[in-house]
C-alpha cells in the first residue's frame, strides 16, 4: 500500500518552513529547511559527511545517550517504562524482541488491553539476525544488536493523546535543542513501514548521512489476504538508534568505537590480531555509505576508492578492512550472544535456541578465520564487566553466560572434526546448492566457508551465498501461532457445534473443591454434551480432562464422564455412550474426585519444582513442557547440560520445604499489562492466553505464572513429592518427572515390593539387601576372571590336539567337540593369525569359515552357494547355511577344488 502526498504534509513542516524535495539521487521525496539541498541525507545519495557538521552536544556514551533520550521525553510528560527481555516471551509467533513496538503487539495495538502507560518512553534492547552477514562490513551501520529507544502514544476514538504533527515538533526539539544538530541539517524522508501485522506512513531522520529515527503512525491491519484495514488505535511508532546518536556526537571512526570505546582495542589484543590503520579507517567510514553489502561490487569498489585516496596498495586496504570487519563482527556478536544467554536462552537445534546458537558459531567461525586461539568465553567477560551496570541481568546471571558459551565452543570443535568427512561425501555430488549446505548447517552446525575450504582440497568448488547465515536465521526467526482448537482432541464436527454455543460457566473456577454440580444442558451431539456451567476441569495447561458422571435424574439415568474438553470457552463433556437427554434439562454432574485431587496436587507441585529447578540451575531455565496424570508429573526445562545427582537432590530438598511450609496457593485475576510490568515476562512459562485478563497462580514468596489449571488452596496437601526420573531428552531440554501425595504412596509400596522381590531372589533381607549385592558382584567378577583362565586353557587343549589338513601349502583346521559360540570364533581367529590358515566349523546345517588375512573367503562361499548354500561373508570370515548337511569330507573336497 503507498500513502499520498497528504500522509506528510504536515501542519508543522508548514509552519516552520519546511520545504518538500525530490531527491535527486532515490527520487524520494524528503521535507528540509534547506533551500539549497538536493539529496535526501541518506545513504547510499551520500556520503558520511555528519563527521563535518557543527554539533553542539558533547560526545555522548551509549548510557548517556540513552538517558538523555528518556529524560528530555519524561520532562514532556511520557512515562518511563523498563524494557522487555530480548526473548518475546509474551509473543507466540515470534522468537526475538526485533523493535520496541513488539513490547505491545499483539493486545496493546489491537486495543485488547490499555498500554502500561499513554504517553510512555522506552529505550528497548533488541535483536535483528537478517543483517548478520552484514555486520563489520558497513562500520556500524549494520548491527545485530541495538537499542531502540522509542515514544510511543496510544490514540483512541474516545481519547486522543498525540499524533504526527506533536511526533515530527519531538523530534526536532530533540535532536536541535537536545543534541544541537543545525535545524538545516535536520530531513524528514517519506516512507512506508509494516511490521508484526500493523502498517502505517513514516518519516526516516536523516542527518549527514545517517539515519537517526523513525517516525512510524501506524493505522492499518495487514490483513490475512493481503489488505490493509484501519485500526481502532492510532499509533505513534517510534523508533530513535541510541547507538547512532552516540557516534554522531562522538564522531568516532565507527559506530563500534562509539558503543565499545576501550573495548574495541581491548578485543584486538585478547584476539591476537594488530589493530586497523586508524587513519585508513576514518578515511574508509566516511566513503562507506557507498557500500551496498548485498552488491559485493560496491564493496569492491567503496575499497578502490579508499585505496586512491590514501595512495597505498589496495591489497592492504583489503587486508586492514577485513580484520577490522571480523573483530567488529565478535564484538557486535558478543554482544548479541550475552543479552540472549542473560535473558534465559538455552543454545539448541530449534526454536529460540537454534538462533542463539547460530550466533554463537559464526562467532566462533569468525574466530577461527582470525586464527585466533583465545576462548569465546574470555570475551564474553569482558562484555559483561562492560555493561553490567547497563543490563543488571548480565553479571547477575554470568556464571550461566560463560558455562554454556563454554560449552557450546567445545561442542562446535567437536563439529569441526567432522569436516573432511562430510567434504567426501559431499564431492560425490555433481552439484551441491545453497540447499544442501544450509541442510548441512541445520544438521551438523558446519559454517559453509569452513566446509568450503576442504572441498577445494579436493578439486571441488562451492558458490557460498555471502548472506548464509541471515537466510539461515529467517527460516527459523518466527514461530507457528497455533489455533486453540487445535488442542482439543474432538472431531471437527463437534468443534464446530461447540463453536456456535454460548461460553460454559466454568464452576472448578469458584471453588476447585466442589465435587458435584446441577446444570441446564445447552447442546447434545452425540456422545458430546454440553451445559451451562460444569465443575468438570476441560484438558487443558498439561492437566488431564475430568472424568465422573452424569446424572439424569428425571429418566433415572447415569452416563459416565470418560473426558471433558474445551472448544474456546465452551466446555464438552465426553460421554462414554450417546445420552437420551433433552436441550433445556438440568442435570447433576459429579467428578471423580480422587483422580481430581491427584491431578491437583501434581499440577500444584509442578509450579513448585519449577520454581526451585530456576533457584537450583539459574534463570535460564524455562518450562518447555508439562503433563499432569493421577499417576505423576512431567515438567520439562530448558537447561544447558545434564543434572547432577546433588543438583536433582536440591531441587527435590526445596521443593519439599515449600510443601512442609504450608504456603498459601491462590488464583488472581489481573489485567494483562499490570501482570507483565509487576511479575515479568516470565508469567508466561505455560503458555500466552489471549485475553484482557489473565489468571495468576500464586505460590506465596515462591512462584507467579499464568495458568488456568486447578490447584490445591495449600502447599502442605501435597503432602511430599519424590523426583523418579531425569533424562535429557533433546538438545538443550531436560525432563524431570515424579509422584506427589497418594501417588508418591503408591510409588512407595511398588518400590517396596521390587526391593523384597529382588531380596527374596538374592537370600537377604532388605536391610541386607546392598551388603549381599556387593558380595554377589564380587563373586561374580572373580567367577567371570576364572571362567576366563578355564575358557584359555580349553582353548589351548583344542588348539594344540587340532592337526592341520595340507592344500596346496595352506593349513586347514576343523573345529570339531566345541558347543559355545564365542568360543568357536575365538578358537578360528587365533588359529588363523598365522598366514595361509583356513579354520572350519561344522555344525549340522552351517558352516563356519575364517581365513588368514592373505587370504579372502569370497570363493569358498562362491562354491558352496553353487550347492545349495545360503547366507555369506567377505574378507576373512563368512556363515553359510547348507540345504543338507555336508560332511566333513565333502568340505574338505569343496576347499581343494578352490584351493
Amino acid at each position: 500500500m503507498k500513502s499520498g502526498e497528504e500522509e506528510y504534509r504536515l501542519n508543522f513542516f508548514l509552519k516552520n518552513d519546511f520545504k518538500r524535495k525530490i531527491c535527486k539521487s532515490c527520487k524520494t521525496p524528503f521535507w528540509t529547511k534547506d533551500e539549497k539541498r538536493e539529496y535526501c541525507a541518506d545513504i547510499p545519495c551520500t556520503d558520511y559527511y555528519f563527521f563535518d557538521i557543527d554539533i553542539k552536544s558533547s560526545p555522548l556514551t551509549v548510557k548517556e545517550a540513552r538517558e538523555k533520550f528518556l529524560s528530555f521525553f519524561e520532562k514532556r510528560g511520557h512515562t518511563v517504562i523498563p524494557p522487555k527481555p530480548v526473548l518475546a516471551r509474551w509473543r507466540e509467533d515470534l522468537y526475538l524482541t526485533i523493535a520496541s513496538i513488539v513490547d505491545f503487539q499483539p493486545h496493546v495495538t489491537s486495543g485488547l488491553v490499555p498500554p502500561p502507560a499513554n504517553p510512555l518512553v522506552v529505550s528497548q534492547p533488541s535483536i535483528r539476525l537478517e543483517d548478520i552477514d552484514n555486520v563489520g562490513i558497513t562500520f556500524g551501520r549494520h548491527l545485530t544488536t541495538f537499542e531502540m529507544a522509542a515514544h510511543h502514544a496510544f490514540n483512541y476514538p474516545d481519547k486522543y493523546v498525540y499524533w504526527k504533527d506533536e511526533t515530527t515538533s519531538y523530534a526536532t526539539e530533540f535532536f536541535t535543542k537536545e543534541l544541537g544538530i543545525p535545524e538545516e541539517e535536520l530531513n524528514f524522508k517519506e516512507s512506508w513501514w509494516e511490521g508484526g501485522g500493523n502498517a502505517g506512513p513514516c518519516l526516516e531522520v536523516t542527518v549527514g548521512g545517517l539515519e537517526l529515527a523513525t517516525l512510524v503512525f501506524m493505522q492499518y491491519k495487514i490483513e490475512e489476504n493481503g489488505t490493509y484495514t484501519p485500526l481502532k488505535l492510532k499509533i505513534v511508532d517510534t523508533g530513535y538508534g541510541v547507538e547512532r546518536i552516540a557516534w554522531i556526537t562522538q564522531k568516532t571512526p565507527s559506530a563500534f568505537h562509539a558503543i565499545y570505546g576501550n573495548l574495541v582495542y581491548k578485543f584486538f589484543d585478547k584476539i591476537g590480531v594488530p589493530y586497523v590503520d586508524e587513519e585508513l579507517l576514518k578515511i574508509a567510514s566516511r566513503l562507506a555509505g557507498r557500500i551496498d553489502p548485498d552488491n559485493p561490487e560496491t564493496i569492491k569498489l567503496h575499497r578502490k576508492m579508499v585505496s586512491e585516496k590514501l595512495g597505498i596498495e589496495l591489497k592492504r586496504v583489503d587486508e586492514e578492512l577485513d580484520r577490522a570487519a571480523k573483530v567488529f563482527q565478535v564484538l557486535d556478536h558478543t554482544k548479541t550472544i550475552m543479552l540472549m544467554l542473560a535473558d534465559g536462552l538455552v543454545p539448541s537445534n530449534s526454536g529460540e535456541g537454534y538462533l542463539g546458537r547460530l550466533v554463537i558459531r559464526r562467532a566462533l567461525r569468525v574466530l577461527k578465520l582470525l586464527k585466533s586461539d583465545v576462548r569465546l568465553y574470555e570475551l564474553l567477560k569482558e562484555q559483561i564487566d562492560f555493561w553490567k551496570e547497563d543490563f543488571p541481568q548480565v553479571l547477575k546471571n554470568k556464571d550461566y553466560i560463560l558455562d554454556a558459551v563454554e560449552l557450546e565452543q567445545q561442542r562446535f570443535e567437536t563439529i569441526l572434526d567432522k569436516i573432511p568427512s562430510i567434504a567426501s561425501s559431499l564431492s560425490k555430488k555433481k552439484e551441491i546448492s545453497v540447499e544442501d549446505l544450509v541442510q548441512i548447517y541445520d544438521s551438523n552446525g558446519i559454517p559453509p566457508d569452513l566446509l568450503e575450504d576442504e572441498l577445494n582440497k579436493r578439486g571441488v568448488k562451492i558458490e557460498v551465498p555471502r548472506n548464509f547465515y541471515a537466510l539461515v536465521a529467517k527460516r527459523h526467526q518466527t514461530s507457528r501461532i497455533k489455533d486453540k482448537t487445535e488442542k482439543a482432541k474432538l472431531p471437527k464436527d463437534v468443534i464446530d457445534y461447540a463453536m456456535k454455543l454460548q461460553p460454559t460457566e466454568k464452576l472448578y473456577y469458584k471453588d476447585q473443591y466442589m465435587r458435584s454440580f446441577e446444570g441446564r444442558v445447552i447442546g447434545v451431539h452425540k456422545n458430546y454434551l454440553v451445559l451451562d456451567r460444569t465443575a468438570f476441569y476441560p484438558e487443558g495447561g498439561g492437566q488431564l480432562g475430568d472424568t465422573g458422571f452424569i446424572i439424569d435424574e428425571k429418566r433415572n439415568k447415569k452416563y459416565e464422564v470418560i473426558d471433558t474438553q474445551k472448544v474456546n470457552d465452551v466446555v464438552v463433556h465426553v460421554l462414554k455412550e450417546q445420552p437420551t437427554i433433552d436441550i433445556g434439562d438440568v442435570v447433576k454432574g459429579e467428578i471423580n474426585w480422587e483422580r481430581r485431587y491427584r491431578l491437583m496436587r501434581h499440577h500444584t507441585v509442578t509450579h513448585i519444582i519449577l520454581a526451585s529447578a530456576k533457584k537450583v540451575l539459574g534463570d535460564h531455565v524455562w518450562q518447555a513442557g508439562a503433563e499432569k496424570t493421577p499417576e505423576k508429573g512431567r515438567l520439562d526445562i530448558t537447561h544447558h547440560k545434564p543434572l547432577s545427582e546433588e543438583e536433582i537432590k536440591l531441587i527435590e530438598d526445596n521443593a519439599n520445604k515449600i510443601i512442609a511450609d504450608r504456603r498459601p496457593v491462590r488464583a488472581i485475576e489481573i489485567n494483562r499489562m499490570e501482570a507483565e510490568m509487576k511479575y515479568g515476562v516470565s508469567i508466561y512459562e505455560g503458555g500466552v492466553p489471549n485475553s484482557a485478563t489473565i489468571r495468576l497462580l500464586e505460590i506465596k514468596d515462591w512462584d507467579i505464572e499464568s495458568c488456568g489449571g486447578t490447584h490445591v488452596s495449600n502447599t502442605s496437601e501435597i503432602g511430599a513429592v519424590k523426583i523418579t526420573n531425569v533424562e535429557k531428552i533433546q538438545d538443550g531440554v531436560i525432563r524431570l518427572e515424579y509422584v506427589a501425595g497418594s501417588a508418591l504412596i503408591d510409588y512407595i509400596r511398588e518400590t517396596e515390593r521390587m526391593l523384597n522381590e529382588a531380596s527374596k531372589i538374592i537370600g537377604a533381607s532388605p536391610s541386607q539387601l546392598s551388603s549381599r549385592l556387593k558380595r554377589v558382584i564380587n563373586e561374580k567378577e572373580e567367577n567371570e576372571r576364572l571362567l576366563a583362565q578355564y575358557r584359555k586353557m580349553f582353548e589351548n587343549i583344542i588348539i594344540s590336539n587340532l592337526k592341520p589338513y595340507e592344500i596346496n601349502g595352506i593349513k586347514v583346521y576343523i573345529v570339531e567337540g566345541v558347543d559355545d559360540e564365542e568360543e568357536i570364533k575365538e578358537i578360528m581367529r587365533r588359529l588363523t593369525i598365522p598366514q595361509s590358515t583356513i579354520a572350519l566349523s561344522i555344525s549340522g546345517n552351517r558352516i563356519q569359515i575364517a581365513t588368514a588375512e592373505n587370504l579372502k573367503v569370497d570363493k569358498i562361499v562362491e562354491e558352496l552357494r553353487k550347492i545349495g548354500g545360503r547366507g555369506g561373508g567377505r574378507g576373512t570370515f563368512a556363515n553359510i547355511m547348507m540345504e543338507n548337511k555336508k560332511s566333513k569330507e565333502e568340505v574338505l573336497e569343496i576347499l581343494r577344488k578352490v584351493l
